[in-house]
């Protein structure tokens, strides 16, 4: 998920604070899913991550997260699973639109717009 604005939606955005919110917790082994150069809103919970069910998928997952902004956005008090990681720019490359999804072979004659890499 890149360059994305992550933010409350009109209906949650008065409980923020009472409804716990996070970046997303591992529902089957091996889950991935990278966070990069977003916005993210106060309403992301301090921790990032949320377990699923107890330790499960937890040393098999790789979630990361890279040079995101905003008041949700710090990793200091992020989990520290394993799987867990705060990536530097050349890791982060390798989840971009032209590397991960070979992007730039095929997504501009579909005509959508898309960042092919790190901005």
């Amino acid at each position: 998920i890149q360059n994305a604005t992550i933010k409350a939606a009109d209906d949650l955005a008065p409980k923020v604070g009472t409804v716990q919110t996070y970046l997303g917790r591992p529902w089957k082994e091996y889950s991935r899913t990278v966070f990069m150069q977003s916005s993210m809103d106060n309403f992301i919970n301090s921790a990032g991550w949320h377990d699923w069910n107890g330790s499960f998928a937890l040393s098999t997952l790789y979630y990361a997260e890279y040079n995101n902004r905003g008041a949700g956005s710090s990793t200091v008090n992020r989990v520290t699973w394993p799987g867990y990681h705060v990536i530097g720019a050349t890791d982060a490359a390798n989840f971009t639109v032209s590397n991960f999804l070979s992007g730039d072979g095929w997504i501009p004659q579909t005509g959508v717009p898309y960042l092919s890499g790190l901005t």
